[in-house]
């Protein structure tokens, strides 16, 4: 990718072939292979490709030659020929030699789940931070790959697994692509600096911030586009949003908040993947409070609710406060209905039903206030008085001789702050 620019082709849609391999390690491992062959689908058809057929292949261990062993090899190749397939697409990571073996066999640009990926992540970027990102995940994928995709870097403009790194004719200069992945490097640091003063200032002027997380697909743009009015790109495909996106939303008390909205999350998201995209999900470490929305009309629903929380913990942000908000419940059965958890935590919605929308406000100004405590300032305590401002919504004041008694219905984060600096005020 250079300066954020993909090339696409327009004369001849990628026609793939799917394949998985089911071995021990991922049976032990609890992934659930079918479901994840499924979501490889919907990563292809949102990459634009034409999914024409799906082979599995059940083995002990992968093959390390030919990764789905030499018999499947030529079945594919035959399958490939029949259809007239240009792309394999493999459900699990792909080595170098691997790559460059079967498309010697195969005569087919061959492409793995991760490489997927991040060409979905190449055509949604549109932030430069976020197209910094997707450049370093491409190089990094890719650095030690080089001599295993030799057809899929000389194809340029051939569609998925070209857009990119590849297109700058780098592929064999391994010293220039980690010049440049230190390059970029450096860029996001920068743009991180930038992201954190910009933090910084909205905690001294004591925003609080909610993060939406959740699966892919799961409604989180939608949900943010209705509950502040936001203008943000809204499809049924998978990683529609990249960026994250911040607006203000106002709660019932009249309050201002800023709600994020984050990248979706995805079963079997390469490690490097979360990496990259660190500085994206930063925003989630620093909220004070996570919104997770769930589609409660998936079937996948609670394997999905354990991937995000997976990742949450990977980031740091497992044990930040969580609200549960079950989405699409207008899609959902009555047997799946009946099996949510509904409590303070928990709740059922529909992103578009206006009712729904006035309870989550609600659900968060409830979550992110705490207690109504009093605190006996000295009058000539103008900073103390600054503070009780800061940790909370201050609902009522009197005048005892040279004290002020407020009442303040506190913030739960900013008061565990400050509460150091007012313990010797608190009225009991």
């Amino acid at each position: 990718m250079t300066n954020g620019t993909h090339i696409t082709d327009t004369t001849q849609k990628d026609r793939a072939i799917l394949v998985s391999l089911v071995t021990d390690e991922v049976k032990r491992s609890g992934i659930n292979y079918e479901y994840s062959l499924q979501e490889l689908v919907k990563l292809a058809e949102t990459a634009g490709v034409e999914v024409l057929s799906v082979l599995t292949q059940n083995r002990e261990t992968r093959d390390t030659k030919w990764f789905i062993g030499k018999g499947k090899v030529e079945e594919l190749r035959l399958v490939a020929d029949e259809l007239g397939a240009t792309t394999a697409i493999f459900d699990q990571e792909l080595s170098g030699a691997q790559v460059r073996n079967l498309e010697e066999a195969l005569d087919l640009k061959i492409i793995d789940r991760t490489q997927l990926i991040l060409d979905i992540f190449a055509q949604r970027a549109s932030t430069r931070e976020g197209i910094i990102q997707v450049e370093l995940a491409q190089h990094s994928y890719l650095l030690p790959r080089l001599s295993g995709h030799g057809k899929n870097l000389s194809r340029l403009g051939g569609g998925i697994g070209t857009r990119g790194p590849g297109e700058s004719k780098l592929e064999t200069d391994r010293r220039h692509i980690r010049g440049r992945i230190d390059d970029l490097k450096r860029h996001l640091e920068e743009v991180t600096r930038h992201r954190k003063l910009h933090r910084e200032r909205r905690k001294k002027t004591g925003i609080i911030q909610v993060a939406l997380v959740g699966y892919t697909n799961a409604g989180k743009s939608t949900l943010l586009k209705q509950l502040t009015s936001a203008d943000v790109y809204i499809q049924d495909q998978l990683f529609a949003t990249l960026d994250p996106t911040s607006r203000t939303m106002e709660l019932p008390s009249g309050k201002e908040i800023v709600l994020t909205d984050t990248v979706g999350f995805i079963q079997n998201l390469p490690h490097d993947l979360v990496a990259a995209f660190r500085a994206t999900l930063e925003e989630v470490n620093e909220a004070d409070l996570i919104l997770h929305v769930v589609d409660a009309s998936s079937e996948m629903r609670e394997d999905q609710m354990h991937t995000v929380n997976e990742i949450l913990q990977q980031l740091g942000a497992g044990d930040k406060p969580q609200l549960v908000l079950y989405n699409k419940k207008d899609a959902c059965s009555p047997e799946q209905l009946e099996m949510l958890p509904l409590d303070k935590k928990h709740i059922k919605i529909s992103a578009l039903n206006e009712a729904d929308l006035i309870k989550v406000r609600e659900l968060i100004q409830a979550e992110l206030t705490g207690d109504t405590k009093k605190f006996r300032i000295p009058a000539e305590r103008g900073d103390l008085t600054s503070v009780l401002y800061k940790i909370g919504d201050v609902v009522g004041t009197e005048y005892d001789e040279n004290d002020v008694i407020y009442q303040v219905e506190l913030q739960k984060g900013e008061y565990e702050k400050f509460s150091y600096l007012l313990e010797d005020f608190i009225e009991l």
